[in-house]
């Protein structure tokens, strides 16, 4: 059963973190998920939860400066697709199962200990009626447990998750699971394990394939995660 077309770039998607308004990569994308630029939804993301809804039949604006601000897309119409960028925070893409709804979501450190993926499932149950367990997630490349070390102060920020405990492993100093961070919220919010699904590919760790922050700096890139309903009723 095909519910959504969905991607997550590499770094052959040449979008660097300045230039966010690089036409040409982004109307490939576009061009790619079967759409129009202006049907593609970009978000300028500022670690937050505040929700994105993209109307049906909605322009939606191509310019860096016109980007909406928030940190998660959702959107019923088929001839949309949401996309959030990331170089070492975690894009998550849901779908309805049912169909002809969808959501994209950037979550690093600060959108996951706001719970931003469980914002984006009760933002599809109250807007679209989309009940938790026909959600399927993909959770694309982000930096690993394995490479993503804190300080100890940043766990102070999780202690209202009552499964944070497991999302940090004490080597020299914490590491902080993402991962796991991510599929504990999701399933915490009604989500089946069964439905959700964990690429667990480290950005740090595989310079040739992902950018990363942590890694490059400021000459880091961006990694684009996109979606868009395959089933539904277009406008």
């Amino acid at each position: 059963m095909n519910v959504a077309h969905h991607c997550f770039s590499t770094r052959q998607l040449r979008l660097d973190g300045v230039r966010n308004d690089d036409r040409a990569s982004w109307n490939g994308l576009a061009h790619a998920l079967g759409i129009e630029p202006e049907n593609l939804v970009r978000l300028r993301q500022v670690h937050c939860t505040d929700v994105y809804v993209a109307e049906r039949g909605k322009l939606h604006p191509t310019a860096y400066a016109d980007w909406p601000e928030a940190d998660i897309a959702v959107s019923d119409d088929l001839s949309t697709a949401l996309s959030v960028r990331a170089a070492d925070c975690v894009p998550i893409l849901l779908a309805d199962r049912r169909g002809g709804v969808v959501a994209a979501i950037h979550a690093g450190w600060k959108g996951t200990a706001a719970g931003a993926v469980m914002v984006a499932v009760r933002s599809l149950a109250s807007k679209f009626g989309t009940p938790p367990a026909e959600v399927i997630a993909a959770v694309g490349p982000s930096i690993g447990p394995c490479c993503y070390e804190v300080g100890p102060d940043l766990a102070a920020h999780f202690a209202s998750h009552p499964d944070a405990a497991t999302w940090f492993t004490n080597h020299a100093r914490p590491h902080l699971n993402l991962w796991r961070a991510t599929r504990d919220q999701l399933m915490r919010a009604g989500v089946s394990a069964a439905q959700i699904h964990v690429c667990e590919l480290c950005t740090f760790d595989h310079p040739a394939l992902f950018h990363s922050y942590r890694r490059d700096g400021k000459n880091a890139g961006r990694l684009v995660a996109a979606i868009r309903s395959a089933r539904g009723t277009t406008p």
